[in-house]
């Protein structure tokens, strides 16, 4: 019994380690058979999850490479067909150019100076001939006239803002800015390349060579826009060692810009008459010929004189302040006319002006309580025509001066 029961043992215990063996086989083909593939054909990763053969990369490639060369082609094609229609351009441009008529036609500013068809030059000229930049216009009252706007090379003086706030703009903005470095170069242009018809002599320079104004001989400038027919820009310019002013006229009329006139100004000969009517303000008139006797006698010399006194209160004085002045500075320029009536502002311009009788003279009307500067006084003479009036009310904010200009037969 111990023996067969020993046998029987061991015959169980060979049984088990048979059917482990036979496990652990059947667990190492399994996992033979989920290995991947190490031969040259084996897949290479793609998507997770999927397998790509090197077959799947070479279309993938070869398909790309098609499409970038379809692409060429076809931007290759539209870069020929864009220079075709550049060349037809720019021959119609230059039968155009061949065909204008510089007396006639004007000059339009753009870049490279290109001409507009005849067709549209034509409606410009329209805008410029209904404008008031070439001939006045006769209006009912002065709530009629559109006003100048003055500006330099940094500020923009704006009469918009009105006389309650300071009316200089600075920084200007940069669409205003952009436009008028514009305009600045194009009346540069007219300066440096005259036509034929403009009133101005090719000057030279102390070595002979010709001059060339830049942006740096710009010394103001003036612009108003009528809103049905396009803006007006009046610009002067001057070299430091010379005495005429270069005035170039250009006019936008909702188009390019377009020049009017260039022209040569010599205010050397141009005599100002001030006139300024008084009454009792005598410590304001001592002041006032202080600021007279710094600009007007040591400064411009071209400057006459005439107060026209209301009153006799405070006559004496004012005798007094001027005969002061004359033996001081030797200045005998002046008129004192005086009236026995009560202060009147029109009546006192009006006698002023009708007091001068030798010859052509630019009448400034103003006030007691005003103060000019030199530099302001040139711009009243660039300003003028004969014919003309400078309006006698105006207010100044450093050398900024709001005035108005009427035709005499107002």
């Amino acid at each position: 019994m111990p023996r067969r029961g020993l046998i029987l043992h061991t015959r169980t215990h060979w049984l088990l380690l048979g059917l482990a063996l036979l496990c652990s086989l059947v667990l190492f083909m399994y996992l033979l058979e989920c290995a991947p593939q190490t031969d040259g054909n084996a897949s290479l990763p793609g998507v997770v999850g999927e397998n790509y053969g090197k077959e799947y990369y070479q279309a993938l490639l070869q398909e790309q490479e098609e499409h970038y060369q379809t692409r060429a082609t076809s931007l290759k094609r539209q870069i020929a067909q864009l220079k075709q229609e550049l060349q037809e351009m720019s021959e119609k441009m230059r039968s155009l150019q061949e065909r204008k008529n510089v007396g006639a036609n004007g000059i339009g500013y753009q870049s490279n100076k290109e001409q507009a068809p005849s067709d549209l030059l034509e409606f410009l000229h329209s805008q410029i001939d209904k404008a008031e930049v070439s001939i006045g216009a006769k209006l009912p009252s002065e709530y009629g006239v559109i006003p100048f706007e003055s500006f330099t090379l940094m500020k923009v003086f704006q009469l918009e803002m009105g006389l309650t706030r300071h009316p200089e703009e600075k920084p200007v903005r940069k669409d205003k800015r952009d436009e008028l470095v514009e305009v600045i170069e194009a009346g540069l242009e007219v300066i440096n390349n005259p036509d034929e018809d403009d009133e101005q002599d090719d000057e030279e320079g102390p070595l002979g060579e010709k001059l060339i104004f830049n942006e740096n001989d710009f010394v103001e400038g003036y612009y108003r826009t009528e809103r049905d027919k396009g803006t007006q820009y009046e610009l002067f310019f001057k070299k430091a060692d010379l005495m005429e002013y270069r005035h170039v006229t250009l006019f936008r009329p909702f188009g390019p810009l377009m020049k009017v006139k260039s022209e040569m100004i010599d205010i050397t000969r141009s005599v100002i008459n001030i006139i300024v009517p008084l009454a009792e303000r005598t410590e304001a008139f001592v002041q006032f010929m202080q600021n007279f006797r710094d600009v007007c006698i040591h400064q411009d010399k071209k400057i006459h004189l005439t107060v026209v006194y209301f009153g006799k209160e405070g006559l004496s004085k004012v005798k007094s302040i001027l005969e002061s002045v004359t033996s001081e500075s030797n200045f005998h320029n002046y008129t004192l006319v005086s009236l026995n009536e009560e202060f009147n502002r029109g009546r006192g311009l009006n006698v002023g002006a009708r007091a001068w009788d030798k010859g052509e003279v630019l009448m400034f009307f103003c006030d007691v309580d005003i103060y000019f500067s030199a530099e302001f006084l040139n711009s009243c003479r660039l300003n003028a025509e004969p014919g003309f009036w400078l309006l006698a009310r105006f207010w100044l904010w450093n050398d900024l001066s709001v005035s108005i200009r009427f035709p005499d037969h107002w």
